[in-house]
């Protein structure tokens, strides 16, 4: 019997679970931001809700298995490139992964995990890891001009959305096609949810951090 994270099923198993998690941590943390829109008061609620102990346990395991998505796919990339040469570890079959992102997610899974590190170190280590280690967290409303009053870091977030979007759109219906629901009914039904998902995703995220600009700005008022 091989071991569970190289064998066939484990490959599975542990794409499409740590996928979710990915899929799952995206949404929550949308909608968490997307309060932000409404104003610092409305924000600063948020803020207070998603410090309140389900929320603690439960982000956390989500972005790990959001790390480990990534980490994982890249592992299988790496190893598949050596074995086989350009094939990938899902696809059964050709035709239907020739996508333009379907032959980058590695690189696309670097872009994502790269600006993830950058995005961690301008709200996750001035605010969560300050708490964390007994020190005075900064206020979320004041990073938000900080960090997105510079239009060459909005800039650079959107590249990070964009590489998003194009893992997405292919990874997530590839999750559904890993675990057999690839028949050319479901295959083309779970990458129209998949786009759509995608682009709501990314126009969510680059919605908020273009609010921010405008604001830290004062071309827009709070």
């Amino acid at each position: 019997m091989g071991n569970i994270f190289t064998s066939s099923i484990g490959k599975k198993l542990i794409m499409s679970i740590t996928g979710l998690f990915l899929i799952l941590f995206l949404l929550i943390h949308l909608f968490a931001n997307s309060a932000y829109i409404l104003g610092p008061e409305a924000f600063d609620t948020i803020i207070m809700i998603m410090g309140s102990p389900v929320v603690v346990v439960m982000v956390p395991v989500l972005a790990a298995g959001f790390v480990i998505h990534i980490l994982y796919a890249g592992f299988l990339t790496l190893t598949n490139l050596k074995a086989r040469g350009s094939k990938r570890y899902a696809v059964s079959h050709t035709g239907r992964a020739d996508s333009w992102a379907s032959k980058n997610m590695f690189v696309l899974g670097i872009i994502v995990l790269g600006f993830l590190g950058f995005h961690l170190t301008h709200f996750w280590a001035k605010m969560q890891l300050q708490d964390f280690t007994g020190s005075e967290a900064e206020d979320v409303n004041m990073l938000m001009n900080l960090t997105f009053g510079n239009i060459w870091i909005v800039v650079a977030y959107a590249v990070w959305f964009s590489a998003l979007w194009f893992h997405l759109t292919h990874g997530f219906w590839s999750a559904f096609q890993t675990i057999g629901l690839n028949n050319s009914k479901w295959l083309n039904r779970w990458k129209l949810v998949a786009y759509v998902y995608a682009t709501f995703i990314f126009l969510g995220f680059l919605t908020i951090a273009v609010t921010a600009y405008l604001r830290a700005n004062g071309m827009i008022a709070f």
